[in-house]
């Protein structure tokens, strides 16, 4: 090729991230490690971030599990509409040959296949990718190993490998487009290849080595979740993101014979009017729920004009609230119901309530709080034509406030 080819090649620019792993060596129970937060934002903002401010990059498509488009949107946040998302499969190649076909249509001239958890790729090491790829040929940006290798079995070393002429690869690696897509559907199915460096080796298709970079780590275990926040977050002085919420909610009485507070059924000469069951505490709780990640109020949600909530239980809008929170990394640290009424009594139910609002939350008892006043027979809940109810909720939410 030309010095002239070369410069001018290529022209388009497509990316592929490679995020749908579940990635539990990072901390069983912590949930897949590119939605893991460091600095404050999650693993895969930082990713995708690197990419979407590149002045060259055009299409970026990133590969997601089928269950995480939630946990992918709240995650990508303000960079959500600059890339298209596609369902990843049981393997990593499964997944990048996904994203290669929803890239088809565009044709770019090259494409860029980089992992979901390595957030500190940098426009520099981007450069040096592209500028190696050929119309016939790949791109591998590598480190020398340094550590000395050995070989063994049942636990006792057989000899020491020798380090020359080994690399280990990082991502992105980039490609001529057509024919990596070439290659990746020659190899769909296949469980034998590791990264897209080998699926173009095995099509016939040569891979310049470029330098790597040392910053560029790949995030796998949960000690490196803890270095990859410490190197965001040195020389901040942080606090803890604890945002508080409130709800208040009022439904008036109406012909009946019973209540519904916090879940749980109150005999009563008289029933509460709305368009649900009317559990006045549970719609302020919801309210000061989705406050604490300014996702607006229960009639955003759960619109009263709707008729597939005539009559619904309560229960569905403050689980869906709690879901809408932990989808944003936020856990529920407290929630607080003060119901305001004359009658019916309160006391003789509150165990019940705050069990029931507990097992809504996932939270152990004694972190939710239910208790009642009466209004002194003033206003319209001392002439006992209403109940009304305030809430708070305290949620803690990844990352911290930098000082």
């Amino acid at each position: 090729m030309s010095a002239d080819a070369k410069a001018s090649f290529p022209r388009t620019i497509a990316v592929v991230i490679v995020a749908a792993g579940r990635g539990e060596r990072a901390g069983a129970g912590e949930g897949p490690k590119q939605y893991r937060p460091i600095g404050g934002r999650p693993v895969i903002w930082h990713t995708v971030r690197a990419f979407t401010s590149h002045p060259r990059v055009g299409d970026i498509v990133v590969a997601i599990h089928p269950d995480d488009e939630t946990l992918f949107r709240a995650a990508a946040g303000d960079l959500h509409g600059r890339v298209r998302t596609v369902h990843g499969g049981r393997t990593r190649q499964a997944s990048t040959l996904a994203a290669l076909r929803a890239l088809a249509p565009a044709r770019p001239d090259a494409v860029l296949i980089h992992d979901g958890v390595r957030p500190f790729v940098d426009h520099e090491l981007i450069d040096r990718t592209v500028a190696a790829i050929g119309c016939q040929r790949g791109a591998l940006p590598c480190m020398p190993v340094s550590d000395t290798l050995k070989h063994g079995a049942d636990g006792v070393v057989g000899g020491t490998v020798s380090r020359a002429g080994l690399f280990a690869a990082q991502t992105p690696q980039g490609f001529p487009f057509m024919p990596i897509l070439a290659a990746h559907e020659a190899a769909a199915g296949s469980e034998e290849f590791t990264d897209d460096a080998a699926i173009a080796e095995a099509a016939g298709l040569p891979v310049e080595i470029v330098v790597g970079s040392p910053d560029n780590v790949k995030i796998t275990w949960a000690r490196d979740i803890a270095l990859a926040d410490d190197k965001l977050s040195a020389g901040q002085a942080r606090w803890p993101d604890v945002r508080s919420g409130s709800g208040y909610d009022v439904h008036a009485f109406a012909p009946g014979d019973q209540v519904t507070l916090c879940g749980i059924a109150i005999p009563h000469d008289r029933t509460l009017s709305g368009h649900s069951d009317a559990d006045v505490a549970l719609h302020a709780l919801t309210d000061a729920l989705l406050a604490t990640c300014g996702a607006g109020d229960i009639g955003d949600h759960f619109p009263p004009s709707d008729p597939q909530w005539r009559g619904a239980p309560s229960r569905i809008f403050l689980e869906h609230a709690a879901d809408i929170v932990r989808s944003k990394g936020g856990r529920i640290a407290n929630a607080d119901v003060t119901l305001i009424c004359e009658a019916p009594r309160i006391g003789p139910h509150r165990a019940a309530m705050r069990d029931a609002v507990a097992g809504m939350l996932r939270l152990s008892v004694e972190r939710v709080s239910v208790k009642a006043t009466t209004n002194e027979r003033l206003g319209f809940v001392g002439r006992q034509e209403g109940i009304a109810a305030i809430a708070t909720a305290s949620v803690v939410y990844p990352g911290g406030l930098v000082g």
